[in-house]
């Protein structure tokens, strides 16, 4: 389930960004988020993959307005 504003919880791609950059805040969301679309091991691999998953969402969220996302199926 995208959103077209931001990807955390339908915010604004602003905050969206401005939640990316926090690391903390980012593992959070995009734990949430994850969990939230029913993607359980996605959720999970986002709990051990922490620093990296965080600037590869941090690139994305700025480039496309979207989190990463490694499984999507």
């Amino acid at each position: 389930m995208a959103n077209k504003s931001g990807d955390y919880f339908g915010l604004s791609r602003v905050v969206s960004i401005i939640l990316a950059i926090i690391p903390f805040t980012a593992w959070i969301c995009g734990l949430i988020t994850r969990f939230k679309e029913g993607k359980i091991v996605a959720g999970i691999i986002r709990i051990f993959g922490g620093f990296i998953i965080w600037i590869i969402d941090l690139f994305m969220m700025i480039v496309n307005g979207k989190i990463w996302r490694l499984l999507n199926c």
